[in-house]
Order: structure tokens, then sequence, then C-alpha cells
């Protein structure tokens, strides 16, 4: 995308006329105030965005946002933010979705869209539950959660959101906390200057059907022990004091404690978001509380070509070595009858 703007735009500008409709203290008010933020800070006219969502409370988002958007069914966001890019590569596409729409209904659309490496934006608001359906359990709810539909708790694993996405081949991935407005304003600029698909995991709180279930990591009192931020270039140091850090021991990342048996700032994991090796990265991305501090910021930046640009140069290939340029020499050729 080519295309700024020299009259620099608000978060106002991307506030559209319709009532916001979420429940009061559900975490995706603070989502919205975040994207917007982000948005006005790109230089990009708001006409060059579009806002794309499945079924679910998130994806009430469009009818938030003054820029294009469409409201689609439950699980296909993917698809259709898919054509929307293809159609007109120019636009920043943003795809909003929840932890059910995306990966259970939508679960094959969305592992294939971030493989493909489209260049949109995903941002996936994980609250382990289905709030829209009134409470149901989720692809991301905990194992034993007691839910309308597990009435004795669910047997299921849960799936990792940032496991799955690396896993898919996904070249960018990054988790941020609703509440945390100025870490996700930075992940949100950060994913809309990546070229390729980005992937945003937002802990999200339902206030109303899963209440304080990130609380345990994300809580005022205990962030600072049980979080990291990770970023890149940086050591990958946390704690109230920042003197905790990660190190590699063997295959597996270690907690240790700065000062404590020789270790030194030196000794500390550096954070390397653009090493094309996923392996580490897949590691932070899977670290779960208590064992490790569940890792926020950008994970996995690597550059990489795009479906779009690929698909668009393939078809220029294709048309310089063919006769046939467009649709109507296409129906014009070989025999042709009048009637």
């Amino acid at each position: 995308m080519n295309e700024t703007i020299t009259n620099k735009l608000t978060p106002k500008d991307f506030k559209s006329d319709q009532e916001v409709r979420w429940c009061p203290g559900c975490g995706d008010h603070a989502v919205l105030n975040a994207v917007q933020k982000a948005l006005s800070e790109l230089g990009i006219p708001k006409e060059k965005f579009a806002f794309i969502s499945g079924i679910g409370c998130s994806s009430r988002f469009p009818y938030y946002m003054n820029t294009y958007g469409f409201h689609g069914i439950h699980g296909r966001a993917s698809a259709i933010a898919t054509g929307v890019k293809i159609a007109n590569p120019e636009l920043s596409v943003w795809q909003i979705t929840g932890d059910g729409d995306a990966l259970a209904i939508g679960g094959n659309h969305f592992i294939h869209v971030v493989r493909r490496n489209l260049d949109i934006n995903i941002i996936l608001f994980n609250n382990e539950i289905y709030g829209l359906t009134k409470g149901q359990y989720s692809p991301t709810s905990d194992k034993g959660l007691v839910t309308k539909t597990s009435p004795f708790g669910t047997i299921e694993e849960p799936f990792s959101v940032g496991e799955l996405v690396i896993g898919a081949k996904g070249r960018f991935f990054a988790r941020t906390v609703d509440a945390n407005v100025t870490l996700s304003t930075q992940i949100y600029i950060e994913a809309a200057r990546h070229k390729g698909a980005s992937v945003i995991e937002v802990l999200q709180n339902c206030v109303i059907f899963n209440d304080g279930i990130h609380e345990k990591v994300t809580g005022k009192e205990v962030r600072d022990d049980r979080t990291l931020i990770l970023k890149h270039g940086r050591p990958v140091i946390f704690g109230k004091d920042n003197d905790k850090g990660l190190i590699l021991e063997g295959l597996k990342l270690k907690v240790v404690k700065i000062g404590e048996n020789g270790i030194t700032e030196n000794d500390i994991l550096v954070h390397d978001a653009a090493e094309p090796n996923p392996g580490i990265q897949y590691m932070l991305a899977n670290m779960k509380y208590p064992e490790y501090p569940v890792a926020l910021g950008v994970i996995r930046a690597v550059p990489g070509p795009t479906y779009e640009k690929e698909l668009e140069n393939q078809i220029e290939q294709v048309k310089s070595k063919s006769k046939i340029k467009n649709m109507d020499d296409l129906l014009n050729s070989g025999s042709v009858w009048d009637a």
C-alpha cells in the first residue's frame, strides 16, 4: 500500500456512528480503542481499510469502525478476507474473529490463510468460551472447565493459538492483553506494517460467561512475574524487579534468577523474532503458567512472499506468453457464432 495522507487522522476519525453494543466491562471495548489508535498512526486513508468478521461477539467489530466492513457468516471470515485482498491488494484488510469462530467452524480456512501468507491482519479474541451463544466451551477452553456443554468439565485438550499458527507456517504471531492498550496499539502497528499474514492473539475477558479467566496471569498484582513482554533483540527478562529471565538449557527453556548461581544478564536468551527457524519462537509461544510466564509482544515476525503478490506475478507471466489478455479475448477466441 503506497497511498498516504498529509492530514493526520485521529482515533475519532475511525469511530462509526453506531452504538457499541458489547456488555459493559467487556474486553472488546479496549481492543476497539487500541485498533482505532493504531490505525490513526499508520498514515493511511480510512477509505483504504476493510474489516471482515465472521460470527460472535467480536464479529460486531466492523459496525464500530468508520471504514469499509463486511459482517460475514460463521467461520468464513478468512475466505471473505482472501477475496477482498486479491480483488483489491491496495486495501489494508483486517480479519476480526474469536476462538470459536476461527478455531472451530473456521479452523480450516484459518490455517490455510496463515499458510498462504496472504497480506492481512487477523485479530483473534481469545476468551476461551462461546459468548454470543451464552457460554459453551470453545477449542481454547482449559481441560476441566465446567460450562453448559460440559457440565462435568471438558475432557478435551485445548488449542494453543501460537502453536497452531506457527505449525501452519505462520510468519507473524503476537500476543497481547485486552486491557493493555499501549502494548496492543504497538503490536497492531507492527502487524499492519508486516508484509504477510499477521496473527494477533488477544487474551480477552468475557465478563458474563468466563470472567477472570486470564486473571491468574494478567492480574495487576501478579502480571509482572507471570507474563513477559518480548522485544526483538533484547534479553528475555521479566519480574517485578526485572531479576528473572529465560535461558536455553539443552532443548528446553528454563526460568532463572539473575544474580543466583552465577547467572548474569549476559546468560539470558536474546529474543530474535526474525529468525526463520521457528523452534525457539514455538517454545516461547507455548509457555504456560505456572512453569513459565506467558509471553506477550511480537513472538515471530519473518518476512516472506505474499500470496496476492505471487498470484499477480503468475497472472502477468501467463498473460505475457498468451494471446488471451482478458475475459473478452477468451470469449472471442476459437470458433464464435453470432445468433
